[in-house]
């Protein structure tokens, strides 16, 4: 099984989503304040989602926030850039993770 779960790995880091992934994330990794930017948008980004699956409704302040983040870093090519194939790679991962739980019979539905 480790083999099997060690060609898997090789495997996706050959994909041209984790090569596009990984070349996005060493431009936002040389920027700190960029860096700074894009985990406060992942931060706002959960919270938002959470309190939307929980019933709570949304935060305006934060919802506000998230909005102003994302259409700023949006606008950004190396961001824009990053957060797309973060995306992707996330897409693929659920693709992945569906097809292994459906290859062992688990009927464990991925969020779209």
């Amino acid at each position: 099984m480790q083999e099997a779960t060690k060609k898997l790995c090789d495997a996706l880091q050959q994909t041209a989503e984790y090569q596009d992934y990984i070349r996005c994330e060493a431009e936002i990794d040389q920027d700190s304040g960029i860096q700074a930017l894009v985990k406060e948008y992942k931060r706002l980004q959960m919270t938002v989602q959470m309190r939307m699956l929980s019933g709570q409704g949304t935060d305006d302040a934060d919802s506000r926030r998230f909005q102003q983040l994302s259409a700023l870093l949006f606008a950004d090519q190396r961001t824009a850039g990053y957060l797309l194939s973060e995306m992707r790679m996330q897409q693929m991962m659920g693709s992945i993770f569906e097809q292994i739980t459906r290859a062992a019979g688990m009927d464990m539905p991925v969020p779209v």
